[in-house]
């Protein structure tokens, strides 16, 4: 039996190695050189090609081919290949991982299918992010520049056992250099097209034999590349910087104190939103009602023309962390406290035009300062490698979510929805008319008018975990774990009266000359909320708490010291909470059941590496951010949040082949097939059965090939490139802009992507050059249209995705 499982495998092998020399993903080929602390890196064999990456996904230091769970790595070497400033504009090359940074204080995070793309504070994300093991609580702060990162892991499937808060659909560990005792120093710069130019840098200084401090920079900036065809305002630029330092101590022989503090000032534009219906250059012209598909424009080749007042997206985030290590006879012990801080501003145009008769923009105004500390204890005996700890996180998130039109507006709405009852269907345009004809200066058009809700949220969670890798023979491991959660949530919301004060001014004055009681119109008709209806003026609080047990199991065997087999069961976790935007809503907690096998192997004398897994889940309960096109029966659209239950059947495939010392190949592939159980559309549309909209396939490749002894030092050629399926629509997608949604442009394409990149580093490593491109032929697509306002002003707009762009790159050590 033996035997028959190793010839299997090596055939299994052999047949996906001849596909690998075709095509490949950039992941996890570049040496990471530096260790966790304390962690003993496995010798590779000496004829091995392939690199051996030390990662932590278990909360021990592991070879990346030792641990029984699906995961990625993106190394710092494939960051700087692609010349990536942060996850999102990378994630393409992960199949299975979709990150979306069009708004970078209100990233969405996807893995396998599962999301939760609600920014609300009420609402956690389905996908854990921790910057070196402190978790990012909102995503507000989740979507930071990279700055000196070591590695990324991609961790896929639920992974609350060990990572412990809101890890149901997966977890991105982002793990960032430590201080070491050699010194190190690092200057780079890039310039590119569209005014790009970004700087970095690193300074590493031992201060004793036992001390040391490390400290980066850096700075992100650009001009955009889509011009408003009114202003000439860039829009899709970069303005962002930050700053790292971190200090180590090793007290004694065996004790390490690490202290770390990170950053981050944002300040650039928001989104471009393209609006698709063709519009005189008026600024008092409708547009029609309802929006014609037919008409629509292509956005890929429209106008811009976004007239958001004070228009922004920004940032200012702080952070601090404390981590104390200590060996025992019996194991070791850490310690971790941190500290979180930051505010973000986005608003942005969400109708396309710049028309007063239809301007609509929103803000969302976040602040959110929060703690957390962990106590871990980890050792291992013959029998056991085991780890337990416990945690607590005390957060404070306030949010306050703003929508802005002027009252042209709201006649547009009353003439596109229920007509006011004057001659010509409109409130304020005819009240105008009928003061201007009577000689009054006076007017109630071009008035601003806003609605917000203000919530404040605290949240605490308590967490108890053990996980045990039992030693059952020489070649069988069975991996117990489980983790206790206890959540308790306070909520509120206040749905403040709507803001005119333009607007209160002149009506208080007609009310005063009595021309309102004339006209037989009372003030409070201009008084009512529009937009947020719900309580007005009344302050609501809820208060909930969860328990939550999530256990997982790992059955592993070692067919050879190089192919591992695994089997697994794994429930995942996710706090129950509050839709900020909709008052008094209050949903349960996500769960999901995820049942794996999957193999691990290396066969070094080809330099080769084949991993695969095949997996089911079952999600329950699940949130996503849905437009409901007549939000209580107001007749006006909002962002709900919908509850749903989903199914998912996938297959995993990663192969990487290092035939020479020269060249490398990789290929990764994912297959998922996503559905819905029970789940209603807020439009009451019925998508039982139906797919979630998840491409069936994704795929990533890489070609690297090394000159040697090339001008005194290396000349590198990279090329990798990435294909994510066409959207798998339901009787829903229309309504939510994924899918076809006009014969004039397609939206839920099949995208692929190119980059390529050839440098020249000195023998040393003192000096490069580069020169790299992203997107090289560009490819560009239709990422989604919104339709909040196209139900009501039958303004429809969409997003894009960025041209081609290129840059050189030097950097020096000196």
């Amino acid at each position: 039996m033996m035997i028959r499982k190793r010839a299997l495998a090596l055939c299994l092998a052999r047949a996906l190695s001849g596909l690998a020399a075709v095509a490949g993903s950039p992941v996890v080929l570049a040496a990471d050189d530096a260790q966790e602390p304390g962690a003993d890196a496995k010798a590779s064999d000496e004829t091995s090609r392939l690199d051996v990456i030390t990662v932590t996904a278990q909360s021990r230091a592991q070879e990346m081919q030792e641990v029984p769970i699906p995961l990625q790595i993106v190394t710092a070497k494939q960051i700087d290949t692609l010349a990536a400033t942060d996850l999102s504009r990378m994630s393409l090359f992960v199949p299975g991982l979709v990150v979306n940074g069009e708004q970078p204080t209100q990233p969405n995070y996807q893995i396998r299918g599962i999301s939760t793309d609600d920014f609300g504070v009420g609402t956690e994300s389905a996908v854990g992010v921790y910057i070196d093991g402190v978790y990012a609580a909102r995503s507000g702060g989740a979507l930071l520049a990279f700055n000196d990162v070591k590695r990324i892991e991609v961790l896929k499937g639920p992974q609350g056992t060990l990572f412990g808060r809101n890890a149901a659909a997966g977890a991105i560990s982002i793990i960032t250099n430590e201080p070491s005792s050699t010194f190190e120093d690092r200057a780079r710069v890039r310039v590119g097209n569209y005014g790009r130019q970004y700087i970095d840098g690193l300074l590493n200084l031992p201060l004793r034999d036992d001390m040391a401090l490390r400290f980066s920079v850096v700075d992100n900036q650009g001009e955009g590349w889509i011009r408003d065809a009114a202003n000439a305002t860039r829009y899709g630029g970069d303005d962002d910087w930050g700053t790292r330092a971190a200090w180590r101590w090793n007290a004694t022989d065996d004790t390490r104190v690490l202290l770390s503090w990170d950053h981050e000032k944002l300040d650039q534009l928001p989104k471009a939103a393209i609006g698709l219906i063709p519009l005189a250059n008026d600024p008092y012209q409708r547009p029609p009602f309802p929006a014609d598909p037919s008409t629509f424009l292509d956005p890929l080749h429209a106008p811009l023309y976004n007239d958001t007042v004070d228009p922004r997206e920004s940032r200012r985030f702080d952070g601090a962390t404390l981590s104390i290590d200590h060996a025992f006879g019996w194991g070791n012990f850490t310690s971790t406290t941190a500290w979180r801080d930051f505010d973000t501003l986005n608003r942005g145009d969400y109708d396309g035009t710049n028309h007063i008769v239809s301007y609509l923009s929103t803000a969302n105004i976040e602040s959110n300062s929060s703690w957390y500390q962990e106590f871990k204890f980890a050792g291992n005996t013959a029998l056991m490698d085991w780890v337990a700890g416990a945690s607590y996180y005390n957060e404070h998130a306030r949010q306050t979510s703003q929508t802005d039109i002027f009252t042209d507006g709201i006649d547009t709405l009353a003439l596109n929805l229920s007509p006011a009852p004057t001659p010509d269907g409109t409130l304020y345009g005819y009240l105008s008319q009928v003061l201007a004809l009577n000689g009054f200066p006076n007017t109630l058009l071009g008035e601003p008018w806003r609605e917000q809700i203000a919530n404040n949220g605290r949240f605490k969670a308590y967490a108890a975990y053990g996980d045990v890798i039992w030693h059952l023979g020489s070649n069988w491991n069975l991996t117990t774990g489980v983790r206790f959660t206890r959540d308790e949530k306070t909520f509120s919301w206040f749905n403040a009266p709507r803001q005119a004060p333009g607007l209160d001014a002149t009506l208080a004055q007609l009310q005063a000359a009595g021309i309102l009681d004339l006209i037989g119109i009372p003030i409070e008709t201009f008084q009512q909320n529009l937009v947020f209806t719900d309580a007005v003026g009344v302050p609501v609080t809820f208060k909930d708490s969860w328990n939550d047990t999530s256990p997982r199991v790992v059955l592993d065997y070692r067919f050879t010291p190089d192919v591992m087999g695994y089997v697994s069961a794994t429930k995942g976790y996710k706090a129950g909470g509050y839709n900020s935007v909709q008052v008094a809503s209050r949903f349960e907690p996500e769960k999901v059941w995820n049942y794996e096998a999957g193999v691990k192997s290396t066969f070094p004398e080809y330099g080769l590496l084949l991993n695969a897994s095949i997996y089911h889940y079952d999600y329950d309960n699940r949130q996503s951010l849905t437009l409901d096109p007549n939000t209580a029966g107001s007749g006006v659209p909002r962002y709900l949040v919908s509850s749903s239950n989903q199914k998912a059947d996938g297959l995993e495939i990663e192969v990487q082949w290092a035939p020479t010392d020269a060249l490398r190949l990789d290929f990764t592939s994912a297959y998922i097939d996503s559905t819905y159980g029970h789940a209603i559309a807020p439009s009451g549309v019925d998508l039982g059965g139906e797919p979630t909209g998840e491409p069936r396939w994704s795929m990533s490749a890489g070609f690297a090939y090394t000159w040697r002894a090339i001008l005194g030092g290396n000349v590198e050629f990279d090329l990798s490139h990435a294909w994510r399926g066409k959207s798998r629509c339901n009787a829903d997608s229309v309504l939510q802009g994924n899918c076809q949604v006009s014969p004039n442009f397609s939206v839920g394409s099949a995208q692929q992507r190119t980059d390529a990149r050839i440098g020249w580093t000195s023998d040393n490593e003192r000096f490069g050059v580069a020169f790299f491109v992203n997107n090289l032929f560009d490819k560009r697509y239709v990422t989604g249209v919104s339709n909040i306002s196209a139900t009501v002003f039958g303004t429809p707009y969409a997003l894009i995705t960025p041209p081609r762009m290129w840059g050189i790159e030097a950097l020096v050590r000196f």
